[in-house]
């Protein structure tokens, strides 16, 4: 099965993997401005979210696995890759894995370590709709409420929403699927993979999720990589701040 995607434009190709439960669409704004650059923009939706196909098995190697696939049935090579958190563990096992079929990496906001399981709360908030009162967008909005409370983290979540038929709203993610194998986004990448060509990691100056003990380690593994912070940002650095994370990006692929 070939995952889905949103193909915006013409040039070279670049890829763009979104994190956990989230979806292309999430990408749609600066996939449009990168195309604009000359770049054929792939914004991929992965194994289990958005409206690509699901699967009870989740890890990195087959998130990796299903982007080679995808890579050989559009005919891609040489491609810009860029990801998001989990995203990014998926561009960086995929490069690792596949080094001929990229020519730059990008990873926003995410290391090759090892991340403890902390979506447990978002998860069960998500569990707890019952669609079957749940008959709008603001009542699982005041549902999910109770759960989480940033008003921006709970609009991002309620982008899976859809109308599976009239009258009858879903999630586009495989949720159980994802509470039952939570634990493998956390995965640190395999100490022996390596990427030797260039390699931007773009981290929120209020964010967390790369840190100074980071470094070393992200060098032994990509050790033509920079380490670029993008300020007044937190882990949604590319939705945060849009334009220096756009201006960086550019500055790397062009």
């Amino acid at each position: 099965m070939i995952l889905y995607s949103n193909i915006i434009g013409e040039g070279k190709p670049f890829i763009i993997l979104h994190g956990f439960l989230g979806m292309s669409d999430n990408w749609k704004t600066l996939g449009r401005q990168f195309s604009q650059q000359g770049f054929q923009v792939h914004l991929v939706d992965q194994r289990n979210h958005g409206r690509s196909f699901w699967d009870n098995n989740f890890n990195y190697e087959l998130l990796a696995e299903d982007l080679k696939n995808y890579c050989e049935a559009h005919n891609l090579n040489d491609v810009v890759l860029l990801g998001h958190s989990m995203g990014g563990k998926t561009a960086m096992m995929f490069s690792a894995l596949y080094p001929n079929l990229v020519s730059k990496l990008l990873v926003a906001d995410i290391s090759p370590r090892f991340y403890p399981v902390h979506h447990q709360t978002i998860l069960e908030g998500l569990s707890a709709l019952n669609f079957d009162d749940i008959k709008s967008r603001g009542e699982a909005d005041k549902v999910l409420g109770a759960y989480v409370t940033d008003f921006g983290t709970r609009q991002f979540l309620l982008k899976n929403l859809y109308w599976v038929e009239k009258g009858k709203l879903g999630l586009r993610i495989n949720l159980e699927v994802l509470k039952a194998e939570v634990a493998e986004i956390g995965e640190a990448l395999p100490s022996y993979l390596r990427f030797e060509k260039d390699v931007l990691f773009l981290k929120g100056d209020r964010s967390e999720y790369i840190g100074v003990e980071d470094t070393q380690l992200i060098l032994n593994q990509f050790p033509n990589a920079k380490i670029v912070t993008i300020a007044n940002s937190g882990h949604w650095l590319h939705a945060e701040n849009p334009k220096d994370f756009f201006e960086a990006v550019i500055k790397f692929v062009g």
